[in-house]
């Protein structure tokens, strides 16, 4: 069983969603991204997103443009991403790390070559925002060649004829997009949401985790009751663009309070 299975599973067995932390990598520096990547495990983050930085981010909200942009900033690259993913691996040889981000960086250099970096770095699952499932004639199987999940996204556009589509190859954990915008601009009803799970788990055995919007403890539970795991991103990403390199401290202790709502949101509603 892989990082990713086991995460999931764990959580699940213990009666809880997974927390799901998305950072953009080499924000405020890669010399600080280290740290800051400690500091969501120290506050209980279970699977880390890390994010590729890239010049034209379409899917993503203010931000975390903004934290692409200083990233590139501090001269970002992504042989800087692949150090950082590999000292995370030494530093938390147990933890899930996935790599998010845009087809460019993935695929410039090849996509077997990027593969097997993400096996030395010990990255865990890969997901490519630009690349529809039905396109993905390289990078997905590159990726399951080396063992690496390839996790897919799905929307509240995504139909019951595509759906099919977005599934095949799929691995790690389904990634339900709650809105049909960008990061961090609103949330989705929470009755949507619960309906979109329910579509999608009647459809799939891979887990299934909800991101896009999420910011307080309060809607982190609210999807924890009804999803196997909980993607926060552009609140982590605002504290890192307010406090800079002192950024651990205050994203340590925000990643506690989703945690702590997360792990009891099941037994409080019960």
């Amino acid at each position: 069983m892989n990082r990713l299975s086991a995460t999931f599973e764990a959580c699940r067995t213990q009666g809880r969603a997974t927390l799901v932390a998305f950072v953009t990598g080499g924000d405020p520096s890669p010399a600080n991204t280290g740290d800051i990547l400690d500091a969501l495990v120290e506050g209980g983050a279970d699977v880390i997103e890390l994010g590729m930085p890239f010049t034209d981010p379409m899917a993503d909200g203010p931000s975390i443009q903004e934290a692409n942009l200083r990233s590139l900033g501090a001269g970002t690259t992504t042989a800087d991403l692949f150090d950082i993913a590999g000292d995370f691996r030494e530093r938390h040889p147990s933890i899930a790390l996935v790599l998010m981000g845009y087809a460019n960086p993935m695929i410039r250099r090849g996509p077997q070559w990027f593969a097997e970096r993400c096996v030395e770095a010990g990255v865990d699952g890969v997901i490519c925002v630009d690349i529809p499932a039905e396109e993905d004639e390289a990078l997905g199987p590159a990726l399951r060649e080396q063992d690496v999940a390839m996790i897919r996204l799905a929307t509240p556009t995504t139909n019951a004829d595509r759906l099919p589509a977005v599934l095949d190859g799929a691995s790690g954990f389904l990634y339900y997009v709650s809105v049909a915008g960008i990061t961090g601009k609103q949330q989705a009803a929470q009755d949507s949401i619960e309906a979109a799970v329910a579509r999608l788990k009647a459809q799939t055995n891979l887990p299934v985790a909800v991101g896009f919007g999420v910011r307080t403890p309060e809607q982190a539970a609210d999807i924890a009751r009804v999803a196997d795991g909980v993607v926060v991103g552009s609140a982590i990403v605002e504290l890192i663009g307010e406090h800079g390199k002192d950024a651990p401290g205050p994203v340590r202790d925000y990643i506690g309070t989703l945690s702590d709502a997360i792990s009891t949101a099941r037994t409080a509603k019960g």
